[in-house]
């Protein structure tokens, strides 16, 4: 997948059905074709008179933000973040495989004591996430796992973590089907979570300077 200007957003591996009944299609609809796409409009958009910049990657633009053109930077901060965070969003999510095991579950109970304690501190952040942003499960440099919340569609330090799952919690990815019941929403995720790709993320590197964004 391109990684340099113009972006693009994922391209979804399952149809927009696939997840149901946990996640239904109209929401995957609207959240992949329209909220996902303006974000990359905008990322693009706010890059296309900036040449210097277009062989820049997306984790290079979001990891120097103080080094972008202070006009563009905020822009490139929320919509480079949405682009990165949900083409991850998707990528992690399936129909199938969603039962963890391998490094990233060992990682897990080493750090959790068990995968229901997780699910429980995972949910825990995403409920305690006020108003709009993201709870995610990132590695670290030293390969072990924890869990962090950034609000909007800020990315955490890319330089320092890899991002493994990363659960969004804007209403536009639940409201249709759950209406207020957040709860609700981030059990059903644990359905549609597909841990292939999370392992594959998890094995991949310790560092962002290795781990290229190759969904």
């Amino acid at each position: 997948m391109k990684n340099t200007y113009p972006f693009k957003k994922i391209e979804l591996p399952y149809a927009y059905d696939a997840l149901e009944p946990y996640i239904d299609k109209e929401t995957m609809m609207l959240h992949h074709q329209k909220h996902h796409q303006a974000y990359e409009n905008n990322l693009n958009d706010a890059l296309k008179d900036y040449p210097e910049l277009h062989d820049r990657t997306l984790e290079e633009l979001l990891t120097n933000l103080e080094d972008l053109p202070e006009a563009i930077r905020t822009k490139v901060r929320n919509n480079g973040g949405g682009v990165y965070n949900h083409n991850v969003y998707f990528a992690v999510m399936g129909p199938t495989n969603h039962e963890v095991k391998g490094n990233v579950k060992v990682a897990i109970e080493k750090k959790f004591g068990s995968f229901e304690n997780f699910k429980k501190e995972f949910k825990a952040a995403g409920l305690g996430r006020f108003g709009s942003g993201w709870a995610m499960l990132v590695k670290t440099r030293e390969g072990d796992v924890e869990i962090i919340t950034t609000p909007n569609q800020d990315v955490p330090n890319l330089n320092e973590v890899v991002v493994l799952l990363p659960m969004d919690v804007w209403e536009h990815a639940y409201y249709l089907k759950y209406q207020n019941k957040r709860g609700d929403y981030i059990d059903n995720f644990f359905n549609v979570v597909n841990w292939d790709e999370v392992e594959r993320r998890f094995n991949t590197s310790n560092t962002i300077n290795d781990f290229r964004y190759d969904i």
